[in-house]
């Protein structure tokens, strides 16, 4: 049974007249009786009473019909879903972030993709960035929201931005009463920090700063989220260091200060295997290369 035999019935069954089908289908009146024979002995079954002056269905046809209006249909939508899909307009994208990244950039970037291709399934998942590298390895993720430095022949980097760290400190601490502060000045403070394992390069920038500024910092506490450092520096139990986007997570018992000169710096990129050919990741670039533009343009 071919597609053509399909489409020829239906177009037969329509008209009740094999001439006018075949002036519709563009052919002969001989070949398509053919084949609309060739299909019956194919089903064997009858789907039309045919006469010299008369044409119509059997009830076996009127029942294919049915069903075969169907099958057309899907096929249709089967064939538009396609095309869709190899236009980006349709499909799966799964994007891997840093908790971090939903302080500003993450926000923007997904909510703009989604206005501009809202039937594309975007499925996200927080995670460090060394887990996401392995992601990326296991071909798990197909973007993903990472803190540099990487250094992998298997992904390519887009810097988003990058910025500089301020010190957060309980609502009553003494410094809430000063504009900026120094590194040394958190000399005797415990610190809660994210741990090494999940951000080894700032991990190690703010250690470095430290002994730059002549102590070693006391660590009290190490966690796998800002989120929860921001939370048990508001309960009292020390203080911390953060990128400044941080600051928009508006917490009610914390108080976010500048630190003056030698503070640390961060970056945020977006990465993606190098030999990525999807049409879906680079629409998602592009929305996030525009709109990272726009943000920068109204900062300056």
């Amino acid at each position: 049974m071919e597609l053509r035999q399909l489409k020829y019935f239906t177009v037969v069954a329509e008209e009740l007249h094999f001439g006018r089908a075949a002036m519709r289908l563009q052919m002969t009146q001989p070949p398509l009786s053919q084949q609309i024979l060739q299909l019956e002995n194919e089903l064997g079954v009858k789907l039309f009473e045919r006469s010299k002056r008369h044409v119509e269905l059997t009830n076996a046809g009127k029942i294919f019909l049915q069903e075969v209006r169907q099958v057309l249909t899907k096929l249709e939508e089967a064939k538009a879903s396609a095309l869709k899909a190899q236009n980006g307009i349709v499909g799966r994208l799964v994007v891997g972030f840093v908790g971090s990244a939903t302080f500003d950039i993450l926000p923007i970037i997904v909510r703009g993709f989604q206005e501009q291709f809202p039937y594309v399934d975007l499925i996200l998942h927080e995670m460090p960035t060394p887990m996401q590298i392995e992601a990326f390895h296991n071909k798990e993720i197909d973007i993903g929201f990472v803190r540099p430095p990487i250094v992998d022949p298997l992904l390519s980097l887009l810097s988003v931005y990058q910025e500089t760290c301020i010190a957060v400190v309980p609502k009553l601490h003494p410094f809430t009463q000063r504009a900026s502060i120094s590194l040394a000045d958190l000399s005797t403070e415990q610190f809660i920090l994210v741990e090494r394992e999940i951000w080894p390069s700032w991990y190690d920038d703010i250690i470095s700063k430290c002994h730059n500024a002549g102590f070693s910092p006391i660590i009290r506490q190490g966690v796998k989220e800002i989120q929860t450092v921001i939370g048990l520096v508001a309960s009292g139990l020390g203080i911390s260091i953060v990128p400044k986007s941080t600051s928009n997570f508006h917490m009610r018992d914390v108080t976010y200060i500048n630190i003056e000169q030698e503070a640390p710096r961060v970056e945020m990129s977006l990465a993606w295997r190098t030999d990525e050919d999807s049409i879906l990741v680079k629409q998602f670039l592009d929305t996030a290369t525009q709109l990272i533009k726009c943000s920068k343009d109204s900062n300056s």
